[in-house]
């Protein structure tokens, strides 16, 4: 399909930055990032390429879980800003061709939110079915989302005498989406910061939201995604809806539905737990195995592609030995691993710093099809802060500069709002002023991927076909739409590879360089012959002569 024919569709080709506005930038010295510091970062934001902001949590909270314990979804956390700096914002960042997209985060909402308290003060309270309640647990529950940290999803409430429901922490009592007085005041949610000029939605944790174990019998669960679907649609008729669902790839085409009627990127945990299984192993087959078994999608849908994000590196899709292999290979130390499943690292320390390996992995991630995300950060391989034993180690302040603090705050460091990462990826070492200024910077080689993927359409529309190679270390791959075929090598190994392919495989007769300005590649006796250099990685357009 024609980008032209897919205008209104911006998700399918956009970049996307996930930050904390709290770690970004602070722009008044009181250790905390702020709104106003962010609107200041447009500009490096616009020049690295990105198009489409992913704001995490930002509304009031009593920041017992980063942010995600929301105490009202109307307002603006205000250590941050207020709701006219918000506006702000997105005036800013439009200004500047980027879109805005903000967490929803509505599977629970903090003890403190004013319609639990309300509904704990009395069974009577017109809040008390907001939420899910019970005289006594049930004799069968799900597990904790947080092994060694909550040991049931079910807390009694004292003051009224029943137990509540919480998937995720105590302190986050779920709202009971049977209740449609509850699915009202979510698309009163959701219109407001429309209204406010917000381009999309990345819900939270999609399965615990619609299927809610010991919740009241809804119907279909994803009535409420049709639902959120329509209204989004009338309300600001180019918002996307981008989910989290953790699940295999045929699962997560339920939360697709039919024809753009629920979500339209899902995030592609599958894929990603894959690539790390073959970083590892040095052996593309995972990965050859994940992907060849994706399933297609509507041109309106798309996967959100990704290495590392704000929660753990979750490994949860493969097997208790595949995910052995990948904690000895990458979080060999027992406090760099959580819930028996994940890995609080950033990708740089887990590739020892390699930068062989963190290009070829990047690469990778903006080669594969569907709608490329980084997490704030990553573009300058930051490291985590060891030693917090959990999630905030990889949401450590922004490194701005070579200096103590990283650029981020000019407060004391007593009032710093956490710790820079150190161990060779500290803000002296690692950073955007001086990235910039290098042209063979780790920056400099994203902002390249950025601007190479957007001048290759078919990244994002093309048909995928997964090649064959003989040498299980490397990957090849094309994307074809409206005569356009994009190839991609890489090479897994570190040793040096040489990959054949033929001509019929390939699409053409010459391979034109994207990444290089090396002369084109012809084939020779039917056949292509290219040399990779240990995790090296190519990117061509197929090409004919003329």
């Amino acid at each position: 399909m024609r980008p032209a024919d897919t205008s209104d569709l911006w998700w399918r080709t956009a970049v996307i930055y996930c930050l904390d506005v709290e770690t970004f930038q602070d722009s008044d010295g009181d250790g905390v990032g702020d709104l106003d510091g962010l609107a200041e970062r447009i500009d490096y934001l616009a020049d690295l390429g990105v198009t489409c902001l992913w704001l995490m949590p930002f509304q009031p909270t009593r920041d017992l879980d980063d942010g995600y314990d929301i105490t009202d979804f109307y307002g603006v956390d205000p250590r941050l800003g207020d709701l006219g700096r918000a506006v702000e914002l997105v005036r800013v960042a439009h200004g500047r061709g980027l879109r805005v997209i903000i967490d929803l985060v509505v599977n629970h909402t903090s003890d403190r939110h004013p319609w639990f308290q309300s509904a704990r003060r009395s069974r009577d309270s017109r809040y008390r079915d907001y939420y899910v309640w019970r005289d006594r647990p049930p004799r069968t529950s799900q597990p904790t989302v947080f092994p060694g940290e909550e040991d049931g999803v079910w807390e009694k409430d004292e003051k009224s005498g029943q137990y509540y429901l919480h998937s995720f922490y105590r302190h986050q009592p779920d709202l009971n989406l049977a209740n449609p007085e509850v699915r009202a005041e979510i698309a009163r949610i959701v219109g407001f910061w429309a209204a406010l000029g917000v381009d999309g939605f990345r819900i939270d944790a999609v399965p615990f939201l619609i299927q809610q174990p010991g919740g009241a019998n809804a119907g279909d669960p994803h009535d409420f995604l049709r639902e959120l679907h329509r209204f989004v649609g009338r309300r600001r008729g180019e918002a996307a809806l981008l989910g989290e669902v953790n699940l295999p790839h045929k699962a997560q085409l339920d939360y697709f539905g039919t024809k753009g009627t629920e979500l339209d990127l899902q995030f592609d945990f599958a894929t990603m737990q894959a690539s790390f299984l073959s970083f590892v192993r040095h052996d593309a087959g995972p990965l050859v195995k994940a992907l060849r078994g994706r399933p297609e999608v509507d041109v309106r849908q798309g996967w959100a592609m990704f290495l590392r994000n704000h929660d753990e590196l979750t490994l949860d899709q493969l097997t208790e030995q595949e995910r052995q292999e990948v904690f000895e290979a990458l979080a060999p130390d027992e406090e760099q691993r959580v819930y028996g499943r994940g890995i609080v690292r950033r990708l740089a320390p887990m590739m020892n710093g390699d930068p062989r390996r963190l290009r070829m992995a990047y690469s990778l991630m903006f080669a594969l099809p569907g709608t490329p995300s980084l997490f704030y950060g990553e573009e300058i391989g930051m490291g985590e802060v060891p030693g917090l034993g959990d999630r905030m180690a990889v949401r450590s302040p922004m490194q701005w500069r070579p200096e103590r603090k990283g650029g981020f705050s000019t407060a004391p460091r007593s009032r710093a709002r956490a710790a820079v990462a150190e161990s060779g990826y500290g803000p002296e070492r690692v950073n955007v002023h001086d990235q910039q200024r290098d042209p063979e910077s780790l920056l400099s080689f994203i902002r390249t991927l950025i601007s190479r993927y957007r001048e290759a359409p078919e990244i994002a529309w093309g048909a995928l076909a997964v090649l064959h190679i003989d040498d299980s270390a490397v990957l090849g791959h094309t994307l074809s739409a409206d005569g356009a075929t994009f190839l991609a090598l890489h090479n897994f190994s570190e040793q040096p590879r040489r990959v054949e392919l033929a001509v019929r495989e390939a699409g053409g007769e010459q391979l034109k360089d994207l990444l290089a300005t090396e002369p084109p590649v012809s084939a020779a006796r039917g056949r292509f012959v290219v040399d990779l250099d240990a995790y090296g990685f190519r990117w061509f357009r197929v090409a004919t002569p003329e």
